[in-house]
């Protein structure tokens, strides 16, 4: 059976706009829940069976049967990132907004965009056919961006709607002539915040001489744990990470990133070392990464003084056969022996080990061949992206392969002022869900 007509976009705009005028940063436990609850309602209106896990961020679980016994679990988030000053925006963030072909507004490009179009492949199928040829599960998660905390416990909570034989992730971007990137795997993660406590209230400046200052203990700490070079200083860090194997390789060198509409959209004059094709590629995808988020220190001003509390926060992804309870230990020690026992290391909630598919296994085949009916070509695969997904939470408990798909472009902006997304690639998007579960459902 060929595919339905692609989605009609007056229905996607129109769900999309619904979810977007309901606010979900990050965190913000209300308009989570209330999220989660206008989510389950769109999925109700699916014919689907649905759950709410509410201890911590919500997690929805949905499941609707189809004509044969394949599953596909389908991962998505919903939290947001902050919009920012409104007055950077051309559009109010919460209010759907679209201009010369393109969507405006939080989440339209990840997150509740990719949401909202698998929403409507399913409805469409539903709508063409009367069923579902495969059965499929929805797992939409209100904690992704703080590491998926709430997640582990909902799905052994719910683990009787979540059987699935694959599953795929909305994640990622597109290479140099727009098509998406598939991915076989994604990227571990690992959070924690480093304290170093000072005087019990903040003093003059005068005292540096006779105490310690928790801020230059703060920073002392991180100049130990990353170089200059880039070099992650943590002894053991590097020990378990493997290269890319040669079928990896030759996936890596095939992929040609818009490198020219990276750096114009992120107003960058270039990339680190001047790396450029295949080293800038396979630096993303294989090399794992220590983030410095943000450092703190109580009372925050700029009057000159010694504070009494000062934090960083540090993200790690992680690559294959890292394990992020290993590399904490392995921060612990290392904090230890460069003589930093002061400063408190506390992993925050949440985090996963990354996830790896092989390449050439059938699923991420039937992928890249459902983008072939959208986009012309087979999709474009590598082992992992510049992302972390929870995916081997997937992996552990259903024993299934994992792929990613996203549709985000250089300057869609998921985090700053004007986030948007063209309408035809959303619609895409949701399209090449259709195509993927009809192979799925062997017709």
């Amino acid at each position: 059976m060929s595919a339905p007509p692609l989605l009609l976009t007056e229905k996607l705009i129109q769900s999309l706009r619904t979810l977007c005028a309901r606010p979900s940063g990050v965190g913000q436990l209300d308009d989570l829940g209330a999220t989660a609850d206008l989510i389950a309602r769109m999925l109700l209106g699916l014919g689907m069976q649905v759950r709410i896990f509410s201890d911590g961020p919500p997690v929805i679980i949905a499941r609707r049967a189809g004509r044969n016994d394949r599953s596909l679990l389908l991962y998505h988030r919903f939290d947001a990132p902050p919009p920012g000053p409104w007055l950077a925006w051309s559009h109010e963030p919460y209010q759907l907004a679209e201009r010369e072909g393109a969507l405006y507004g939080r989440g339209v490009a990840e997150g509740k965009g990719p949401l909202a179009a698998h929403i409507q492949a399913l409805q469409a199928l539903l709508h063409a056919e009367g069923e579902l040829p495969c059965s499929i599960v929805f797992v939409a998660d209100g904690g992704g961006l703080l590491g998926s905390p709430s997640l582990p416990a909902a799905l052994a909570a719910h683990s009787d709607l979540i059987a699935a034989d694959v599953c795929l992730g909305s994640a990622g971007e597109r290479d140099a002539i727009g098509n998406p990137i598939c991915y076989s795997g994604s990227k571990g993660l690992l959070q924690v915040r480093l304290s170093a406590r000072g005087p019990a209230h903040p003093l003059p400046a005068g005292a540096a001489p006779a105490l310690r200052n928790p801020l230059w203990r703060i920073a002392w700490a991180l100049a130990s744990i990353k170089g200059e070079d880039e070099d992650i200083r943590i002894p053991g860090f590097y020990d378990s990470v493997d290269g890319p194997t040669r079928d990896e390789n030759i996936a890596l060198r095939a992929i040609r990133l818009d490198e020219a509409g990276r750096l114009a959209a992120w107003g960058a004059d270039g990339f680190l070392f001047g790396m450029s094709g295949v080293a800038l590629v396979r630096a993303e995808v294989t090399l794992p990464t220590c983030n410095l988020s943000s450092i703190h220190c109580e009372p925050e001003h700029e009057l000159a003084q010694l504070p009494s509390l000062a934090t960083a926060v540090l993200d790690f992804q992680l690559v294959p056969r890292q394990d992020p309870e290993t590399v904490a230990t392995l921060l612990r020690a290392h904090l230890d022996d460069r003589g930093f026992t002061d400063v408190a290391l506390e992993r925050l909630p949440g985090g996963y080990p990354p996830a790896r598919t092989v390449s050439d296994s059938l699923f991420v085949r039937q992928v890249a061949a459902a983008g072939a009916e959208v986009f012309g070509s087979l999709l474009p695969a590598v082992p992992a992206g510049p992302f972390a997904l929870p995916l081997q939470l997937f992996v552990e408990q259903l024993a299934c392969p994992v792929a990613s798909v996203g549709m985000a472009l250089p300057d869609s902006s998921p985090y700053g002022p004007d986030e948007h997304i063209p309408l035809e690639d959303l619609a895409r998007h949701g399209q090449l869900l259709i195509e993927l579960i009809l192979a799925l459902g062997g017709e």
